[in-house]
């Protein structure tokens, strides 16, 4: 079997028309896998509407909740037979011609582990709003890592195709609280000394609404998972390139590394204060040294929330 295809679902919402995305693919060898994360939701009329003898469905005992919800994805990863791997939003679409594509771009370079397509977001109704940004043919972990600081440029965790064995290699998804940045370093770790092959076409669509799974869990949360996301940076960032432009791009990408980590920070400071500004100003005081952070910043972000500037 060529792909299998994960969706990690909760929501009933969009499920249907995800999986039917899924199912009117052109290029026709694949599984889909659908693993139940005990939703409180009837997703089980959903599936069982389906007699497609390619669906695999599955249902955990016990809910990881979007704080852990990692842990489904690499659930869903345990179930793979295929070759290649594609996690799927349980509210996002495939393009109809989205595996046919990427076989295309797999055949043309069967040595690389991982692959990129731009992407459609769409809105609530699943009209189209808006494109991601254009990417190189190929881009080094380096490459790709500076683009993703410098100009915070969009990328989605359905947008990617993984060979299946280097993912289970590399442990899975990489784990951070609500996924926070899980999506960026599983492809860091994946794309290696060989990088990424992209394609232009737009074959994935991304959801925006008000149940996106980014739009939930605690901004204390967040913060967490940022600071971890910036220690596996710091870290990645220690090793030496092979060759001088790797270097170079590495030199580049630490001129970049604090000032983004840091306005991340300060954004997220100040999502904190929105419902109990005082406690969460209380405790960030509290926490300056665990964090990072200095007390001239946590003040600044408090009082602009405050006035709104």
């Amino acid at each position: 079997m060529k792909y299998s295809i994960g969706i990690p679902a909760f929501k009933a919402t969009y499920l249907k028309e995800c999986i039917d995305s899924i199912l009117s693919q052109k290029f026709t060898d694949f599984e889909l896998i659908i693993v139940n994360d005990a939703s409180p939701e009837n997703l089980d009329v959903i599936v069982d509407s389906y007699s497609d003898n390619r669906i695999r469905y599955f249902k955990n005992q016990k809910n990881f909740g979007a704080e852990h919800v990692v842990d489904n994805w690499n659930k869903c990863l345990s179930y793979a037979k295929g070759e290649y791997f594609v996690l799927m939003g349980d509210d996002d679409l495939m393009e109809p011609n989205y595996l046919e594509h990427f076989e295309e771009l797999i055949n043309s370079n069967p040595t690389i582990d991982i692959f990129h397509c731009r992407s459609y977001q769409i809105d609530e109704q699943s009209t189209k709003i808006s494109l991601t940004p254009v990417w190189a043919e190929f881009e080094s972990v380096y490459d790709n890592i500076l683009n993703r600081m410098q100009h915070g440029r969009l990328q989605y965790i359905s947008d990617f195709v993984y060979k299946t064995i280097t993912l289970r290699q590399n442990k899975g998804f990489y784990k951070l609280p609500l996924a926070w940045g899980s999506d960026d370093i599983s492809s860091y770790i994946a794309m290696g000394n060989q990088g990424v092959v992209h394609t232009n076409t737009p074959l994935f669509c991304y959801r925006i609404s008000s149940i996106t799974i980014s739009k939930s869990g605690s901004e204390k949360r967040k913060l967490i998972a940022y600071k971890s996301y910036e220690e596996w940076l710091f870290q990645f960032l220690k090793q030496v390139p092979n060759n001088l432009e790797d270097q170079l791009l590495r030199e580049n990408i630490k001129v970049h590394f604090y000032p983004f980590f840091k306005r991340k920070r300060i954004i997220t400071l100040k999502k904190s204060f929105s419902s109990k500004s005082l406690e969460m100003l209380i405790f960030w005081m509290r926490n300056l040294r665990e964090y990072n952070l200095k007390l001239d910043e946590v003040i600044i972000a408090f009082f602009r929330f405050l006035f709104k500037k």
